[in-house]
């Protein structure tokens, strides 16, 4: 695991996505793991499965990565994402962030899930005990 951008189709490792973006320069390292609950609102979430637009995903996660440097100078960003069958409880993205001092890493951490949850084409299936419903594609 050695880009700092990725999908996966096995599970995500949060140490080593911190690892991509650690180092003797480095006094904070913020990392946001977003795992499958259990329940959306009443719904029972028996699993979720995540699909994605490859290519288009990859360069949208690396322009939202240069995006979060240029607001917040001086961070290195990771950003891995799993793609496929995935239960309750495995990580389904894994966001690492690094600076010299902390303030700004938990900044970048939310801007950045943020967009990827917005413009990234990965697309959430959530198979509930009462049925199938796509997540983000519209009302």
């Amino acid at each position: 695991m050695s880009a700092l951008i990725a999908l996966h189709d096995a599970p995500l490792d949060a140490r080593a996505v911190e690892a991509l973006v650690a180092g003797p320069d480095r006094g904070a390292v913020v990392t946001f793991t977003g795992t499958v609950r259990d329940h959306t609102g009443a719904h029972r979430v028996d699993h979720l499965e995540y699909e994605a637009y490859r290519s288009m995903a990859l360069k949208v996660m690396a322009q939202i990565r240069d995006e979060a440097a240029e607001r917040f100078p001086g961070l290195r960003v990771a950003i891995h994402h799993r793609l496929g069958t995935l239960g309750v409880g495995e990580a389904a993205v894994v966001i690492a962030v690094s600076a010299a001092h902390r303030a700004d890493t938990f900044a970048a951490c939310s801007f950045v899930i943020e967009r990827l949850k917005q413009d990234v084409p990965i697309f959430k299936k959530e198979v509930r005990a009462d049925g199938t419903v796509w997540i983000g594609l519209g009302p």
